[in-house]
C-alpha cells in the first residue's frame, strides 16, 4: 500500500514538474520590458538564493567539499553552467519574440539529439528501432527547414544545448538541487556584475519598472527551482520509463500555448515536420517500453533461478520431480506421504 501511495505521489510530482515547465511561456512575457539577457541574469541570481534556502532546510552540504576536491567535476559543472545559460537565454528570447512553437519543437527533438550524442560521443550502440527513430527525426528537420526556408535553428540550439547539459550532469552525478546550486554559483558573479552594470547605466528595469515588476523578476528564482524540486521528488518515486513519458507533457503544453494563446501560425509543412517528430518519438517510446518489459522479465527469471534452479532448468526440474525433492514449473508441490 505504501509503495502504491509513493508511486501515486511521484506521478503527481512528475506531472507538476513537467506541467510547470510546459506553462512557463506564460510567465516570461510578464517581465517585459526587460530584455532576455536581463531576465536571464535575474534568473541566475535569484535561483541561487532559492536553492540555497532549500539546501539549508534539508541540510545537504557535504557534497560541496567533494566537488571542490574534484577538478574534473568542477570543469563539468562549468560546462553545464555555460550550456544552460545558452538554453535559458535562448528560450526566454524565443518566447518573448513569438517563437513558442519552434521552441517547443526543440524539446520534442531533444531525446533524439541525446541518443545521437550517445552514439557519437559515448560509443553507444542503437537498436534498429532507435536508428529508425533518429532517421525519422533527421527527415523531420529537413522538412521543417524546407517549410521555414531555413533550418529551425532555435529548436536545434535548444535541443543540442539541453542534451549537452544532460550529458554533463550525468558525468557529474549530483542531485538536482545540488547541481543547480553549483551551476548558479558559477553564474552568480557574472550575472550580478551584469545587473550592476545595467543599473550604473540607468538601463536596469528592476527598480524603474516599479515594485510589482521587481517582484516578478525576483520570482524567476522560484519559477526555476520549484519544478526542479518536484522533478527530484518524482525521480525517486517512479520508474525512469514513466518519467520518460511525462517529459513530453512540457513541449505539448508549449505547443498548445503557441497555437491557441500566442496565435502563432502552423502551415501544413510545419504540421508535417511535427508529425514526423511525433512518429520518431512514438518509435522511441514503444522500443523503450518493450525493452523495459523484457528487462523486467529477465530480472524475474534470474531471481527465480537464484532461489530455485529447477524453476528455469528443465533437466533439473525433471530430476527433482523424479526424486520427489522439487516441483515442475507451474505445478504445485506434492503433499508429503504420512509416516507409518
Amino acid at each position: 500500500m505504501k509503495g502504491k501511495t509513493e508511486q501515486r505521489a511521484g506521478l503527481l510530482y512528475g506531472i507538476g514538474a513537467y506541467g510547470m515547465w510546459g506553462i512557463v511561456p506564460l510567465f516570461w512575457p510578464l517581465l517585459e520590458p526587460s530584455g532576455a539577457i536581463e531576465i536571464l541574469a535575474h534568473r541566475m541570481v535569484w535561483s541561487l538564493g532559492v536553492v540555497g534556502i532549500a539546501l539549508l532546510v534539508v541540510g545537504r552540504w557535504a557534497w560541496i567539499g567533494e566537488l571542490i576536491r574534484t577538478p574534473r567535476k568542477l570543469g563539468l559543472i562549468a560546462v553545464a553552467a555555460a550550456v544552460i545559460t545558452v538554453n535559458w537565454g535562448l528560450y526566454i528570447w524565443a518566447v518573448n519574440n513569438g517563437q513558442v512553437v519552434e521552441a517547443s519543437l526543440g524539446y520534442f527533438i531533444n531525446p533524439l539529439v541525446t541518443i545521437a550524442m550517445g552514439v557519437l560521443l559515448l560509443g553507444e550502440r542503437l537498436r534498429p528501432v532507435q536508428w529508425a527513430a533518429v532517421a525519422t527525426g533527421v527527415l523531420a528537420v529537413l522538412v521543417l527547414a524546407i517549410g521555414y526556408g531555413r533550418p529551425p535553428w532555435i529548436s536545434l540550439a535548444l535541443a543540442f544545448s539541453f542534451a549537452t547539459y544532460g550529458l554533463a550532469k550525468k558525468k557529474v552525478n549530483l542531485g538536482g538541487l545540488e547541481s543547480l546550486a553549483a551551476e548558479t554559483a558559477v553564474l552568480f558573479l557574472p550575472a550580478l556584475g551584469f545587473l550592476l552594470w545595467l543599473g550604473a547605466r540607468g538601463e536596469a528595469t528592476f527598480t524603474s519598472g516599479g515594485a510589482g515588476h521587481g517582484v516578478l523578476l525576483a520570482a524567476t528564482g522560484i519559477v526555476t527551482a520549484v519544478p526542479l524540486v518536484c522533478f527530484g521528488a518524482a525521480a525517486i518515486r517512479v520508474p525512469l520509463s514513466t518519467l520518460g513519458l511525462l517529459q513530453y507533457l512540457a513541449p505539448v503544453f508549449q505547443l498548445v500555448l503557441g497555437i491557441l494563446y500566442f496565435h502563432e501560425e502552423m502551415p501544413p509543412e510545419r504540421w508535417s515536420g511535427f508529425a514526423l517528430v511525433w512518429l520518431a518519438l512514438s518509435l522511441l517510446t514503444w522500443d523503450a517500453l518493450r525493452t523495459a518489459r523484457r528487462n523486467r522479465a529477465e530480472a524475474v527469471r534470474l531471481a527465480a533461478a537464484a532461489t530455485d534452479p529447477a524453476a528455469t532448468d528443465p533437466a533439473a526440474a525433471a530430476t527433482a520431480v523424479a526424486h520427489g525433492t522439487g516441483t515442475a514449473p507451474g505445478a504445485t508441490a506434492p503433499e508429503r506421504a504420512p509416516s507409518s
